[in-house]
């Protein structure tokens, strides 16, 4: 055992209430049990709300009283981010809270009844019960600038991973419906997302002159420039296609377009993610 392992253990004396909560959406379980893990109080329940945060608080200081305790620690198992509000306030009343890792949870319950399933006030022991033993960590709150940076973060890797999910998509359309495109164009700029947007099919294409094309590419993808030389391209390839004279399902096929091209105009252009 590693001196930080003894180090928390050390932290829990005669003296420290632990209080074992499991997280859940709207309803936390709490129980309080002493330094060798013996049920003090029955498991109670605690509402998502700051009322039901006061409670715990008011709680927590009347059990201090009646058993004789002078040192606190609370524990929760960080279950999405439904624990962060309950941290906070906590950290607010100046209360250490610490987390617990969630195998480790899972372990020692199968230990305790061998059994798999989820019970809010059997957690909330076991959460408890593995505090006394110094299995818990110090999360690290930020607050203020650090907190915004973060949450800034996150945002931009959830938009990039969006924006990956989406590319696929359109890759997967565009493979089905009009292959030869990546033949002209090698990834999503504005004059390809153009072509999707106005005419995605080689059916939509053939017809077109390369300055019609261009025009409408330029208006649809607002454009700069006109160009009629990659548009003269395109038709070329469309006419080409496989599926330049018939299309498969080209109704589905144009619903389905339909509804990623809503989601492009929210992912697309990169410029939107890297201002984050």
């Amino acid at each position: 055992m590693n001196s930080m392992t003894n180090h928390k253990i050390n932290q829990v004396t005669e003296q420290t209430l632990i209080v074992g909560i499991d997280i859940a959406k709207y309803k936390h379980y709490a129980v309080f049990t002493d330094e060798r893990g013996r049920e003090l109080e029955k498991a109670f329940p605690i509402k998502q709300t700051h009322e039901g945060f006061e409670q715990l608080y008011h709680a927590i200081l009347d059990g201090m009283k009646a058993h004789g305790k002078t040192q606190i620690l609370v524990g929760v198992e960080p279950t999405g981010h439904y624990w962060l509000n309950l941290a906070y306030f906590l950290a607010d009343q100046g209360i250490t809270l610490v987390v617990i890792n969630p195998s480790h949870v899972k372990s020692a319950k199968e230990l305790d009844d061998n059994l798999q399933t989820k019970n809010d006030k059997k957690d909330a022991l076991t959460i408890a019960r593995l505090m006394k033993d110094g299995r818990y960590s110090h999360p690290k709150l930020l607050r203020n600038q650090a907190a915004e940076i973060r949450a800034a973060y996150n945002l931009k890797e959830s938009l990039l991973k969006e924006r990956s999910v989406l590319k696929n998509k359109l890759h997967r359309w565009i493979d089905k419906y009009f292959p030869e495109l990546f033949v002209v164009f090698r990834d999503f700029g504005a004059m390809m997302l153009a072509v999707l947007e106005r005419a995605p099919l080689p059916v939509d294409l053939v017809n077109m002159t390369p300055d019609e094309l261009a025009d409408l590419c330029a208006e649809a993808g607002r454009m700069k420039q006109r160009r009629p030389k990659k548009a003269s391209e395109v038709i070329q390839v469309a006419k080409q296609s496989r599926l330049s004279l018939s299309c498969v399902n080209i109704g589905s096929s144009r619903k389905r377009l339909k509804h990623l091209k809503a989601n492009s105009k929210n992912e697309f252009p990169k410029q939107r993610i890297m201002n984050i």
